[in-house]
Order: structure tokens, then C-alpha cells, then sequence
């Protein structure tokens, strides 16, 4: 599978896009080799499983220029990279607790001249700025993940949903949700892709 994929769902990526998400497969097949950050079985499908999956938030969402938005547990670069790529005047700090897998992310956006990636090892109780808003791609239950991110966001909102997360999640969330006690709104992927990976993917919107 190549890049191609995403012109199919995101046909106003320009030819410098285009040509970045086309060196991700070289990047990550060479860092994943010393690092691993992506399952191996899952490498030759990176484009379905990791990039289309992190771009299914641009669906939901259009970040907009000089906002600010934070990944959270971000292991390789996903959902950020792609989506600094999709969205080069949003700026994007992308956080994990895992040292190695920062150097993978810096390495990745030094090769594809991403100039609005911030990367930083540390957790993300740790990160003091305020954001727009928060993604992430199924770190943990969302009942232990919104502490972490509450009171990390602008008072101001600009974009067509207040200020808040954009969780990645797959599988019945039903319980998830219930657990969480928190008021969400539920995208389903199925609804922009149709290849059967996105069929229980969805994201979920919580305002900060």
C-alpha cells in the first residue's frame, strides 16, 4: 500500500505534501528497524493503519492557522506528524514519556522539514502551555486519560468545536464512555473510509 491512499481521501494535498507522506514509508521502515515504534507486522501497512488512521481527526476537525495543539503519547509521531504535515500553519507538540521515541519523531520532522513540530520527552502533566486542543491515539482509558490534559486548554475557541480532546479509539466504547462520566461526541470512521480497518475506529470529541 502507498501514499496514494490518502489522495483518494484528501484530495487537496499539494505536490509538497504529497511528497512528504510519501517519505514515510522510507522513514519508518529505516527508524522502526532501530527503534520500535510501529507494530512490524503493521510497517507495510503504514499508511492504512497509522497515517490514515492519525488524518481520520481531519475529518472531524480543520485546525487552523496559529492554533496550538498537543499529541499526547505520540510513541512514533502519530496522530501529530501526519497531521503537521496536513496542516503546516498549526503549530503541534508532540509529547511522550519514552525518550527513544522522541528521537524518532525529531529525526522524522528534521527529514520532511516540518517546521511546526515540537517534540518533548516528558509526560503530559509535565507541559504547563495551553492548547486549542489535545489528540491522541488510544493511550489509555478516557477516564484516566482527561485528568492528565484538564485545565490545559486556551479559554479562547476560534474552530467550529469549543476548545478540547481528540481521541483516537477503536472497538465498543459503550463502557469506555461510561466509565469516563464526561459528555462526548462519537465520529465513526466508517463514515469517511471505507476499507474495513475504520469499521469500529472512531474519534471522540471532548471539550476541554
Amino acid at each position: 500500500m502507498t501514499s496514494d491512499i490518502l489522495i483518494k481521501y484528501f484530495p487537496e494535498i499539494t505536490p509538497r505534501q504529497q511528497a512528504q507522506f510519501a517519505r514515510l514509508q522510507e522513514l519508518y521502515t529505516l527508524w522502526n528497524s532501530q527503534i520500535n515504534v510501529i507494530s512490524r507486522k503493521d510497517i507495510d501497512l503504514l499508511y492504512e493503519r497509522h497515517v490514515l488512521h492519525s488524518l481520520g481527526i481531519a475529518k472531524v476537525m480543520t485546525f487552523l492557522p496559529g492554533e496550538n495543539v498537543l499529541d499526547v503519547g505520540t510513541g512514533g509521531g502519530f496522530p501529530g506528524i501526519p497531521l503537521a504535515v496536513l496542516f503546516p500553519e498549526t503549530r503541534f507538540h508532540l509529547v511522550d514519556s519514552i525518550g527513544k521515541k522522541i528521537k524518532v519523531v525529531n529525526e522524522v520532522a528534521a527529514a520532511l522539514g516540518l517546521k511546526n513540530v515540537k517534540a518533548t520527552h516528558a509526560r503530559a502533566e509535565e507541559i504547563k502551555e495551553q492548547f486549542d486542543f489535545v489528540v491522541s491515539r488510544a493511550v489509555t482509558q478516557l477516564k484516566d486519560f482527561y485528568p492528565w490534559v484538564k485545565g490545559k486548554f486556551s479559554k479562547t475557541s476560534k474552530n467550529k468545536l469549543p476548545n478540547g480532546i481528540l481521541y483516537l479509539k477503536g472497538g465498543d466504547l459503550t463502557q469506555e464512555i461510561a466509565d469516563a462520566g464526561l459528555t462526548v461526541q462519537q465520529y465513526h470512521l466508517k463514515d469517511y473510509f471505507e476499507e474495513e480497518f475504520f469499521e469500529t475506529k472512531q474519534v471522540i470529541y471532548v471539550k476541554g
